[in-house]
């Protein structure tokens, strides 16, 4: 008996099918609201059969999509993570009934799973999608149907960082069928792209550090051998939001180099200013430790702000440099008694200082001559102090005079004192030597300071330049 109901059964619902599929629309009964569970069971029963009375009539298949939030982008495995609201609409010719036979009912849900869904897939997805799932689907009356499905795509993006954290990045969404050929799936914007991107622009909640610029796209088909795909390619725009990066590096870098370009006003005799910028370069060091964590990595580059970080630690490294070579001028030459030699008296004083408009301080003038001393007798003769007895009359105390011998307290304070004078001469020569030396220095510590404000000017220049070329053609 119970085979015999599930045979009759059957038989019915094969009727019914055959009957649906000749006049093309669902059965409904007087005084039930839709189309009747056996209808549509036969409906179910063909759920692997793609939905077209005619097979040779391709099925088209209505895209559409609303970029609700850029989750992150990583830019060392090249990936984009974006969350979707999908819309995919096409035509179902078995769902089919007259709303006025079935108590007005035009909309109805079904499960969709129960019914052939075309494989949509985005070609560039890289990951399982961990979205939560929509089970039902909205089905119209004229057997149109629409699915509304929250998508979480992580999809391969050859992203662009040459230009961080000014950088605008163009991510492809490919949607197309996996398996179905043009022959059997057709694919179509259910939207055009201005509105498309309207509609993401408006409900875009959580994007983060970026912002969408466009959505733009075009209709195209996929060759591979023989057989042909119908494919959708979506481009979406989207740029970073450059004040955090901003704020938390090139502010403290400028900072930095602002200090390090100060510290040129510390006396260049002083060895305080060589430790100052040592002090400063091991700072920056640390600074860049730090913000590596916040720079994106590739393979196949380097962003410009990473060679600004380097070209600005090679800076204060010249400097540093700078600063031992003044010290090694100012200290090391004076400390050999060494005359300035003319060449340098002349190039320094009379070509450079002129150059550089170097302002002399005053009461000092720019020795271009060395001053020949007088020589000093060895013996010292000349210009030594000489204590000789005093003799009123010399031929009465004559005899007594060569008698006499010179008292030893005497002879040991003209010794004293010859040394002290030899002294004070030493002190005055290494004085002279060292002022000139000095003078050396300040003027080639103000070349090289010049020099330096130079470099750094034309460099933030050319950085500046390039970076407002790039926000301008964004």
């Amino acid at each position: 008996m119970i085979l015999f109901q599930q045979r009759l059964s059957f038989f019915s619902g094969w009727l019914l099918l055959a009957a649906a599929t000749c006049h093309g629309k669902l059965v409904c009964k007087e005084g039930q609201s839709g189309p009747t569970q056996d209808s549509m069971q036969a409906v179910f029963d063909m759920q692997p059969f793609r939905p077209a009375v005619n097979l040779s009539n391709p099925t088209i298949a209505h895209i559409s999509f609303t970029l609700y939030a850029v989750l992150g982008v990583n830019e060392k495995a090249q990936l984009l993570t974006t969350f979707l609201w999908l819309r995919l609409f096409w035509h179902n010719e078995y769902l089919v009934w007259e709303p006025e036979k079935c108590d007005g009912v035009a909309r109805i849900s079904l499960p969709v799973k129960e019914l052939w869904s075309p494989d949509i897939i985005v070609y560039e997805f890289v990951d399982d999608d961990v979205s939560q799932a929509c089970p039902y689907v909205y089905v119209n009356h004229t057997g149109r149907i629409r699915w509304d499905r929250m998508l979480r795509l992580v999809s391969a993006c050859n992203l662009e960082i040459f230009s961080f954290p000014f950088d605008v990045q163009n991510c492809t969404f490919t949607f197309g069928s996996y398996m179905h050929t043009i022959r059997d799936v057709r694919v179509s914007p259910a939207l055009t792209f201005s509105e498309m991107s309207e509609n993401s622009k408006q409900y875009l909640e959580a994007s983060g550090e970026w912002e969408l610029v466009d959505i733009l796209g075009e209709t195209s088909i996929l060759k591979f051998g023989i057989d042909e795909w119908d494919i959708i390619t979506f481009w979406v725009v989207i740029r970073r939001r450059p004040v955090l990066y901003v704020v938390n590096l090139l502010i403290p870098s400028s900072f930095l180099m602002l200090i390090d370009i100060l510290s040129f006003y510390l006396p260049p005799h002083s060895v305080d200013r060589a430790s100052f910028k040592m002090t400063l370069i091991l700072g920056y060091t640390v600074f860049l430790l730090i913000m590596n964590d916040l720079l994106p990595s590739t393979a196949n580059g380097t962003p410009l702000i990473g060679i600004y970080f380097s070209v600005c630690l090679a800076l204060m490294v010249i400097s540093l440099l700078e600063t031992v070579i003044i010290t090694n001028v100012l200290h090391h030459s004076s400390m050999k008694y060494q005359e300035v030699p003319n060449w340098v008296r002349v190039v320094v004083f009379k070509y450079i200082a002129t150059m550089i408009c170097y302002r002399w301080p005053e009461g000092v003038s720019p020795i271009l001559k060395t001053r020949e001393d007088k020589p000093e007798s060895s013996n010292g003769s000349e210009g030594a102090w000489v204590i000789q007895p005093v003799s009123q009359a010399a031929d009465r105390h004559r005899t007594y005079s060569e008698d006499t011998v010179s008292l030893p307290e005497l002879q040991l304070i003209c010794q004293y004192l010859k040394d002290l004078r030899a002294h004070l001469l030493s002190v005055q020569k290494e004085s002279k030597l060292l002022d000139q030396w000095c003078h050396v220095g300040y003027v080639l510590d103000f070349l090289l300071f010049r020099i330096y404000l130079l470099l750094i000017s034309c460099y933030a220049m050319v950085i500046i330049t390039m970076w407002c070329i790039w926000i301008s053609q964004t």
